[in-house]
Order: C-alpha cells, then structure tokens, then sequence
C-alpha cells in the first residue's frame, strides 16, 4: 500500500494528514503514532476517524412529480395561448380607433379651415355689411381707474351695403 501525503491549504506542509490511495478506500486517513513529547493524557484519542459516506437514496414518488411538470406545461401553454389572444384583439381594437383618428383628424383640419375663411378680412366685412353695420370713423376710449375718455366719441356714420338695404326692404 502506498501512502501520500496531501499539504494544507497554501501549501503548508508544518502538519500533514496522510490518506491512503490503493484499491476502494476513498481517501481514509491513516492514523499517526503520537508524538513522543506529548504524555498518554495529552495524546489524540485512538478511536476510530470520520470519514465522508455515500448520501442515502432518495425515493421521492414520480407520478406527483409528472403531473407537477404537466400541470405547468398546460397552463404555460395556455397562459400563452390567452395573452396572444388579447394581444391580437387589441391589434384589431387599436386599427379601428386609429382609422377613427384619421377620419376625426381630417374633419378637425376641414373645420379650422372653415374657420380660417370665416376670419379672413373681406369675409368678416361681407359678414357685417350683411348684418347693416357700417364702418366707424375714430375710436374714443375709457380710462378705467379715474373714468376719464380719450377721444372725441361719434356715432358711426356711412351708407349701409347694398346687401343690407336689400334684407331691410324684405323685412318690410
């Protein structure tokens, strides 16, 4: 039988244990003599070392186990099969509002156009001659914290558009 000796970790060699390495014995220290300055009281005791045994089987029922990984496979799958079931539903859903959105959006476009033209100089006249205003000559105005007027107030003077006469007339 050959006998080896193994250093400590860092490569230590001040105390070594010393394994035997022939046939099925898996690293079984081989019990050293005492040393000779150390009296029979002092000495390690000569009983039996422990040494590092095989882990006991163990037996876990397969069947609960199976079913276990079933269980999750098929609600995996299914929990999969659902989410891309809304997913796709909320495509369909999101396709409806943005063709939504594009036909709102050219109705806004259409009517702030509207109101351009509403807004527009010429037809904010066309729309006042129509209604028989005319067009005043220099403002005054109201100074507000002492009441005092700045300028000379006149009444609107003019002839009305031809328009107006005309609404006038069939009114009558």
């Amino acid at each position: 039988m050959t006998v080896t000796s193994a250093p400590r970790s860092g490569g230590r060699s001040a105390a070594r244990t010393r394994f035997p390495t022939q046939g099925s014995a898996a690293l079984k220290p081989v019990p050293e003599p005492p040393a000779p300055d150390l009296s029979p009281e002092q000495s390690p005791p000569a009983g039996p070392r422990l040494r590092v045994a095989p882990p006991l089987p163990v037996l876990v029922p397969r069947a609960p186990f199976i079913a276990l990984v079933l269980a999750l496979v098929v609600g995996g799958v299914l929990g999969i099969l659902v989410l891309n079931t809304k997913i796709n539903e909320n495509a369909f859903r999101l396709h409806d509002l943005r063709e939504q959105q594009a036909v709102l959006d050219q109705r806004q476009s259409e009517l702030e156009q509207r109101l351009a033209d509403y807004e527009a100089p010429n037809n904010l006249a066309a729309a006042a001659c129509k209604l028989g205003l005319v067009p005043a000559g220099a403002p005054a105005f109201l100074r507000l914290p002492d009441g005092r007027v700045i300028g000379v107030p006149q009444p609107a003077s003019g002839e009305p558009c031809v328009s107006s006469r005309q609404a006038s007339d069939a009114g009558r």
